[in-house]
């Protein structure tokens, strides 16, 4: 994500979540591969939920994250630290 899609994610974050802490769930989707999903898993807290659903055909897993966060800015940080990972597509 560029940084003007940031911006505008958290501005659309801060007008929509009223309250904090809050579980917020994120969605990723990778090739499979062990390496992009353990560094995308380390992203995260440990008591973060962690699923993974691996495509039909196996050759991509989708990530869903649900994790307690505190802050608008502690989303886009995971949002930016994972657009650092390649081949992560953030749904």
């Amino acid at each position: 994500m560029a940084t003007q899609q940031f911006d505008e994610l958290k501005r659309k974050l801060e007008e929509s979540i009223k309250s904090f802490p809050y579980i917020y769930m994120f969605k990723f989707i990778i090739k499979s591969d062990n390496k992009t999903m353990a560094l995308v898993e380390v992203i995260f807290d440990n008591d973060a939920d962690i699923i993974q659903k691996q495509s039909a055909k196996g050759n991509y897993i989708s990530i869903t994250v649900k994790q307690v966060v505190m802050n608008v800015d502690e989303i886009i940080t995971i949002y930016e630290k994972a657009a650092e990972i390649e081949g992560v597509m953030s749904l």
